[in-house]
């Protein structure tokens, strides 16, 4: 399977010292297995740094991983009450233990309704309700070095304006 990582420059070899804590999933190496959503994070990454073109780095993941006994791994198949509370808990530095999370975005549209959810402006309900009605986008992140290194660099490319 081939994902997508978006950013200001080319990552050959991902790494956890750069990853930000209080994410979607915590700390993490992100890609999607979207060519699209990574297109679209390159000018999000690139607004946030200041500097860097817009690349979207390319791996190759077996697809064992993923059903890998071995491995801890946290899968949400939509937006939910589980996804919600997870991306609550992990924006405000709660810590897990997973190799690997996949699951739904929390883009801009998104943010906005997990926003009102943890403000308690919105109830579960209210806040799937609403977030149902959105396209999502996927992530697969990575947060443990052993699974780190089952991302082979395939190549990376420049996305035009």
């Amino acid at each position: 399977m081939l994902v997508y990582h978006g950013s200001n420059v080319e990552v050959r070899k991902p790494s956890l010292l750069k990853s930000r804590k209080k994410t979607d999933f915590g700390r993490g190496f992100y890609t999607t297995t979207q060519k699209e959503q990574a297109e679209h994070w390159t000018s999000i990454k690139i607004d946030r740094a200041k500097t860097g073109r817009r690349i979207v780095s390319v791996f190759e993941v077996d697809d064992a991983l993923l059903t890998n006994p071995e491995l801890k791994i946290r899968e949400f198949h939509g937006p939910d009450e589980a996804w919600l509370n997870f991306v609550v808990d992990s924006r405000k530095g709660v810590e897990h233990d997973y190799d690997i999370v996949f699951g739904p975005v929390a883009n801009d549209k998104v943010f906005t309704v997990v926003n009102l959810y943890e403000s308690g402006v919105l109830d579960a309900p209210a806040a799937i309700a609403e977030l149902k009605a959105y396209k999502t986008y996927n992530q697969l992140s990575f947060h443990t070095p052993r699974v780190l290194q089952a991302l082979k660099f395939v190549k990376s490319y420049i996305v035009n304006d």
